[in-house]
This record gives C-alpha cells, structure tokens and sequence, in this order.
C-alpha cells in the first residue's frame, strides 16, 4: 500500500497581485486552509500597510497567522517555524 503524500501549495509574489484572492480559490477547490506567512500580517495592531484580507476575505476560508498575535509579545522566526511546523501536521493528519 502507498503512503498519501501530503500537498502544501505555495501562493508568493509581489504585493497586490491578487495572492489573496486567487489563495482562497485554491482553498475552496481543495478544501484546505491558508496558512499566511506574512510577517506582518499576523500582528492584531497592524492595520495600515499590510494589505491584510478583509472580514470577507476571511470568512471565505479558514486563515491562520492573521491577526494571531500581539506587537507587545516576543514572537521571530524560530517561534513561527515551530508553530508552523505543528500547525501544518494537524492539517495534514485532520485530511489524511
């Protein structure tokens, strides 16, 4: 018997492209959910500049790391990754 390989699709590129958009499509078509790596995005008091999805946006898909943390609370790369790396095998064993 063959093991399910797990898909993890990457949406990149410049800002206002239609990454949001074209994100959720592909979350929809695959009933998945997004999980944003946007370093900004994640900060619940950064609104300005940071092209976060809006309520919509949000309700057409299941986000995670979007308005997810404070400013005020230490949080880099290292944390993320592990949270990530957590966060993705729920996904992957939730689908499986």
């Amino acid at each position: 018997m063959q093991a399910k390989k797990n898909l993890l699709i990457s949406v990149v590129g410049p800002t206002a492209v239609g990454k949001t958009k074209f994100a959720i499509e592909l979350a929809r078509a695959y009933n998945a959910e997004i999980v944003s790596a946007d370093s900004r995005q994640f900060y619940k008091e950064l609104e300005i500049g940071t092209a976060k999805p809006d309520a919509d946006e949000l309700a057409a898909a299941k986000h995670h790391f979007i308005n997810s943390h404070s400013i005020n609370d230490y949080y880099n790369v290292g944390q993320f990754e592990a949270d990530v790396l957590v966060l993705l095998e729920e996904l992957f064993q939730k689908n499986s």
